[in-house]
């Protein structure tokens, strides 16, 4: 179940960032602005999935907020909220409004990946492989392969919109 609901987590994020990416290459909204919008929306949905989860199954939402202690309480307010979720989707759209969402995207979401296979070892315990190293490391090798110099990927040049339509873009 855990591997569908990445699956699904990956497919919403791949249409919310064509969805971003197409607004804001169009220039009325900055990257600032979609990341509140984003949150904006976000958030009444989430309280609302939390409190429907709850209500069905209240073992999945925890103990409570009391019994969180002050380290917790930090790593959910700093790492959690501004790092992962405030500085990272500001970084991340500041991307996408400089650059390619088929490039922008790949790059942010396999430093993501990478950087938790080795934090995870580090602080938490978790078994760091070989075998984990080495898909660490194909990952790597196809988002550089991805992102690095090619045909057509002059800054500035047109990239297809999947309508037909030339869209100038800026490469970045």
């Amino acid at each position: 179940m855990g591997v569908l609901f990445a699956v699904l987590a990956g497919l919403c994020w791949g249409v919310g960032e064509v969805c971003a990416r197409s607004v804001l290459h169009g220039g009325k909204v900055g990257p600032f602005m979609a990341v509140a919008i984003r949150s904006s929306v976000a958030l009444p949905l989430i309280w609302l999935a939390f409190a429907a989860a709850h209500r069905v199954a209240p073992a999945a939402s925890g103990k409570g907020l009391g019994h969180l202690d002050t380290r917790e309480w930090l790593l959910l307010i700093l790492g959690s909220g501004v790092v992962a979720g405030a500085a990272a989707m500001i970084c991340f759209y500041i991307s996408l409004s400089l650059g390619e969402v088929s490039k922008m995207k790949p790059i942010a979401f396999t430093v993501a990946p990478a950087a938790a296979v080795l934090l995870g070892a580090w602080f938490l315990g978790e078994s760091l492989t070989a075998r984990k190293l080495v898909a660490v490391g194909l990952v790597i090798t196809g988002v550089l392969l991805l992102a690095t110099a090619g045909p057509g990927s002059a800054r500035g040049t047109e990239t297809k919109h999947p309508g037909g339509t030339g869209m100038r873009g800026t490469v970045g």
